[in-house]
């Protein structure tokens, strides 16, 4: 058994970083850090708009049977 993790640039600050490909929040495809998603959902919540979900594991590894 093993496990999974996508490596990819960030959507809002290219930073690479690693994620779980079915749970990380994205925007156009483009997968968004844990740090960048915290920025966006504070604009998003301060003008009323609705938070972006993110999973609680959208940064861990997955299991390579669920991929």
């Amino acid at each position: 058994m093993g496990y999974m993790l996508v490596f990819a640039p960030c959507f809002g600050c290219k930073h690479l970083f690693y994620s779980n490909p079915h749970r990380v929040p994205a925007y156009q495809g483009q997968p968004i850090c844990r740090d960048c998603i915290t920025l966006f959902n504070a604009k998003r919540r301060a003008t009323g708009l609705s938070e972006l979900t993110v999973h609680a594991d959208a940064y861990d590894a997955v299991n390579e049977a669920e991929g």
